[in-house]
């Protein structure tokens, strides 16, 4: 650890130093006289002896411990971890350790906290990229590291920069993950005004694509008097009136609705297209409320107006409308070899200092109580 300063100007704080002892060299200790008999044959005008004199130095000491202390904490001391440059292996989870040589370098898990290797292997994660960074970040700039992936692995769709050259080992995984589970199609739950009921039908037929060959299809369609179920996800709103208070409760607490065109959408901030048609002209607009989505489509629902209702993938159009699909983000790692670039602010060496101030703030404390006591004592010391 290395003590360092955040603002060394504080230190100037130290010359309040000279006001105690100032005071403890002007102020005398209280006397008192005593006269005994053979005062008379002293001379009555002695010599005086001019010597400095510092009064109650366990008092003076702790009041300079006090300021010294109070100008040290304004300066914002703390501790800088002095830098291992021993070099770093960082193996992600899911890869054996023991296929990674052991030459004396650090090993540790691409992990939270980055544990070390030596420990039992930690769960797989889906953040590795962003454990790199922050491991590059945290790593003093003349370490050498060698990061071991797996052949494939999640990543963001930001590219890797890191701020050095490392060592990029691609090995198989020990233990390869089972297949993610398959997506569950949409409850479709509608509600129509009466002079919308024929439009129903096309959210019928895309509930019935849906289900398999001896399922019921999910499906629930009433006129608009009639509230959503209270489990329902998805809400097709066929009607010109405003939803009601329940539902736009019910959008609010994270359900997804899609509105007629004709419809009053209760999103008044930013919205965005979701969905073209084959001119790029958009059919949907989406908006967040609370922390649902409201899906406003831009035509009414009829097939010459709305093209797409008697296409064959229109249960596959509504299905990525309503939830739409993670983003693929699953990379091969031969393809997402870390690029150098230039330190940012992200990639900064930053090694995590210890901010001493708490621990000084209990010092002043203590001083105080302790200056208060010896300054207010019944026992002072007195000078005969």
């Amino acid at each position: 650890m290395i003590p360092a300063l955040l603002l060394p100007a504080a230190l100037a704080a130290l010359l309040a130093v000279a006001v105690p002892l100032a005071i403890h060299i002007a102020r005398r200790t209280e006397t008192k006289t005593i006269d005994f008999a053979a005062l008379r044959w002293l001379n009555p005008n002695p010599k005086p002896v001019q010597r400095l004199q510092l009064d109650e130095r366990l008092l003076l000491a702790v009041r300079i411990a006090l300021i010294v202390a109070i100008a040290i904490a304004l300066a914002r001391p703390l501790l800088r971890p002095s830098g291992n440059e021993r070099p770093v292996v960082a193996i992600a989870p899911g890869i054996d350790a023991a296929q990674v040589a052991d030459n004396g370098q650090r090993r540790v898990w691409l992990a939270p906290d980055f544990p070390s290797a030596e420990r039992a292997a930690t769960p797989a994660t889906d953040d590795l990229a962003s454990l790199i960074r922050q491991l590059d970040a945290e790593t003093p700039p003349a370490t050498p590291l060698t990061l071991v992936v797996p052949q494939t692995f999640d990543a963001d769709g930001a590219r890797l920069v890191l701020s050095r050259k490392v060592v990029w080992k691609i090995v198989p995984a020990a233990a390869t993950r089972g297949p993610k589970p398959e997506r569950t199609p949409p409850s479709l739950v509608v509600r129509y005004a009466a002079e919308r009921a024929e439009a129903v039908q096309y959210f019928r037929a895309a509930a019935g694509a849906y289900a398999g060959p001896d399922q019921a299809p999910a499906f629930d369609a009433a006129p608009v008097d009639q509230p959503p179920p209270a489990k329902a996800r998805t809400l097709i709103w066929l009607s010109g009136a405003p939803l009601s208070d329940g539902a736009l409760t019910w959008i609010e607490r994270g359900g997804v609705v899609l509105l007629a065109h004709d419809a009053p959408s209760p999103v008044e901030g930013r919205k965005t297209v979701v969905w073209r048609d084959a001119l790029a002209e958009p059919l949907a607009l989406e908006g967040r409320f609370g922390q649902g989505r409201v899906l406003h489509l831009t035509r009414p629902l009829e097939p010459k107006a709305l093209t797409a209702l008697v296409e064959p993938d229109f249960p596959d159009r509504l299905w990525t409308l309503l939830d739409p699909p993670p983003a693929p983000a699953r990379v091969a790692a031969q393809d997402y070899t870390p690029a150098v670039g230039e330190a940012g602010p992200a990639l900064t060496f930053n090694p995590h200092p210890i901010d001493l101030r708490p621990w000084l703030a209990v010092l002043i404390a203590a001083l105080f109580a302790a200056e208060r006591w010896l300054a207010t004592r019944r026992k002072r010391p007195v000078l005969a």
